[in-house]
């Protein structure tokens, strides 16, 4: 998962979907690959990842990610904090 303080496309993007989805607090999931390139938006809560490095990073509100480690380890998810995390989803286009 890319943690760029702030994600700054240089250009449009085709997207195929947009979903919706809520994590309850204390959800955890183990190490995974993204299932394609996409996007991440926080809408409500915190999410933090989990990188093969070792670290940890917590996106909130408005933080906006490209996830691209589509092989190998992946990452890990967990909702940070006492409140569900909402995030938006959009897949991008084949290229």
């Amino acid at each position: 998962m890319t943690a760029s303080p702030t994600l700054r496309p240089k250009s449009a993007q085709d997207v195929t979907t947009i979903s919706f989805s809520e994590a309850p607090a204390g959800r955890f999931s183990d190490w995974h690959p993204a299932p394609r390139r996409q996007f991440v938006i926080i809408l409500s809560g915190q999410l933090e990842i989990g990188l093969g490095d070792g670290s940890k990073h917590v996106f909130g509100p408005g933080d906006a990610r490209l996830v691209e480690d589509t092989t190998g380890q992946g990452h890990t998810t967990a909702t940070h904090g006492d409140q569900p995390c909402v995030t938006c989803t959009i897949p991008l286009a084949n290229q």
